[in-house]
C-alpha cells in the first residue's frame, strides 16, 4: 500500500508509511484544539482522530457560548489514505506544520466555522506515556502540546461570532499518536478503567507552562511532565525555532493538588508547584471561571466515543445546557475549565490564564475517592 508520502525519507521501518506499526485496535493518531477568551465566556474545541486498524476517522467541533455548548460529531470509514483530514462537515488543514492550522465546519447542520490557529510558542514534547498493566501495554503514545491564538468566525444558526470582537482568543493544540486503551476488546479479565489525569496548559505574561500528570489509585504518578517555554506573537518564529528543544526549560518535578467541588469530580480550585532545571520554581493557584464538557467532542461519550465504528458515514449535531448537566454521570466527568491564575504570594493579582483539564475515574486516595464514581465530600 504505497502513498506519495513514501517518496520522503521518513520511514521508521521496512514497511510503507501507511502500514501500522501495531495491529492493536487501540492504535491511533489524533489532533485536538481548544480556544477561549480571557473570561471563559466563549470556548471552542475541535478534534480529529484516525484509528487505522478499526478503519475509522472521526472528527468533531464544539462552541460554548451563553452557557450552551453546540456540538458537531462525525465519523466515516477510513481504509487507506489518512491524509484526507475531512469527516462530514468538519475539516482540519495543516496550513504550515507547527505554525498554522485551520478548522472549518461547512454549515450543513446550522453550525459553521472558519477559524485559524497560529503558534505563539515552540512545541513541547511531553514525556512518553507508557502504562503496562499485568504485562500488557494499556498506553504507549507520544503527545506534543503547543500554544497559540485564534482568529476567524463561527456562525450558530445565523448568529455570527467574530473572534476579533473577543480580544485575544487563547488556545492550545495537541497531537498524539501511538497506542491508547490497548487492552480494550482483548479476551480476558475486564479492562481496568481507573484513570486520574490533569493536563494544565498555562499562559503567563511572557512564557507558557505545560504540566501533565497521571496517577494510580494510591496517588503515585505513572506519568509526569512539565516544561516552560517562551511566548511570542502569533506566527512570529520560523518553523526551525518551533521545534528547538533548547528553547524549553524542563521541569524536574511537578505537584498538583486539587480541591474538588462537593458532590462532583470537578475541581473548585487547584495548586501547582513546578521545579525547573536551573531556574526559579513556579507556584501557581488556579480558580475556574468556566467549564467545557469534553463529551461534546467525543471524549467518554457513550455513543460517539473516539474510534467507535458507526458505519461508512454518520454525523450528528446536539447541544449541552451546562446548568442541566449531571456532574456524576460518567460521560460528564471529563472537563476542561478556563482558570484565572494567581501566585500564592500575590493572590489578588492575576498572572495568567489557563485551561485545567481533569478526568478522575475510579478510586484515588489523595482525593478521597473510594469507589468508581463517588463524588467529593
Amino acid at each position: 500500500m504505497i502513498h506519495p508520502f513514501d517518496d520522503y525519507p521518513l520511514h521508521q521501518s521496512s514497511a510503507p508509511l501507511l502500514h501500522t506499526i501495531s495491529d492493536s485496535a487501540g492504535h491511533y493518531d489524533r489532533y485536538f484544539y481548544n480556544g477561549h477568551d480571557a473570561s471563559g465566556s466563549v470556548f471552542l474545541a475541535g478534534a480529529l482522530g484516525v484509528y487505522p486498524n478499526r478503519q475509522v476517522m472521526d472528527a468533531s467541533f464544539s462552541i460554548l457560548v451563553d452557557g450552551v455548548q453546540h456540538n458537531i460529531r462525525a465519523s466515516r470509514q477510513c481504509t487507506t489514505d489518512r491524509t484526507h483530514t475531512e469527516v462530514g462537515a468538519v475539516k482540519v488543514t495543516v496550513v504550515e506544520p507547527m505554525r498554522e492550522h485551520r478548522l472549518t465546519v461547512d454549515g450543513r447542520h446550522g453550525l459553521a466555522a472558519d477559524v485559524v490557529w497560529r503558534a505563539t510558542s515552540p512545541v513541547i514534547e511531553e514525556a512518553p506515556f507508557r502504562r503496562i498493566v499485568e504485562g500488557r501495554p494499556v498506553f504507549d503514545y507520544t503527545r506534543i502540546t503547543q500554544f497559540g491564538e485564534w482568529s476567524g468566525w463561527i456562525d450558530i444558526d445565523g448568529t455570527r461570532l467574530d473572534l476579533a470582537d473577543l480580544g485575544k482568543v487563547y488556545g492550545c493544540r495537541d497531537r498524539s499518536w501511538g497506542l491508547r486503551n490497548g487492552t480494550r476488546g482483548i479476551p480476558g479479565p475486564a479492562h481496568d478503567r481507573t484513570f486520574h489525569w490533569h493536563w494544565i496548559p498555562t499562559v503567563l505574561a511572557d512564557r507558557c507552562l505545560q504540566v501533565a500528570l497521571n496517577e494510580d489509585p494510591t496517588g503515585r504518578p505513572w506519568h509526569r511532565s512539565g516544561a516552560v517555554t517562551e511566548r511570542f506573537a502569533p506566527g512570529e518564529r520560523e518553523v526551525d525555532a518551533l521545534v528547538d528543544e533548547a528553547r524549553l526549560i524542563r521541569a524536574t518535578d511537578t505537584e498538583v493538588s486539587v480541591e474538588w467541588r462537593p458532590g462532583t469530580r470537578w475541581p473548585s480550585q487547584a495548586h501547582v508547584d513546578v521545579s525547573l532545571w536551573r531556574a526559579e520554581p513556579l507556584r501557581l493557584d488556579y480558580r475556574p471561571l468556566a467549564r467545557f464538557q469534553m463529551n461534546g467532542i467525543g471524549y467518554t461519550h457513550p455513543e460517539w466515543g473516539h474510534g467507535t465504528w458507526r458505519g461508512e458515514f454518520d454525523e450528528t449535531r446536539d447541544r449541552i445546557v451546562l446548568a442541566d448537566v449531571d456532574p456524576m454521570d460518567l460521560a460528564n466527568l471529563h472537563v476542561q475549565q478556563v482558570c484565572e491564575v494567581t501566585s500564592p504570594d500575590h493572590p489578588d493579582s492575576p498572572v495568567g490564564i489557563a485551561v485545567l483539564e481533569t478526568l478522575a475515574i475510579g478510586p484515588h486516595a489523595p482525593s478521597g475517592f473510594v469507589g468508581f464514581d463517588d463524588g467529593a465530600r
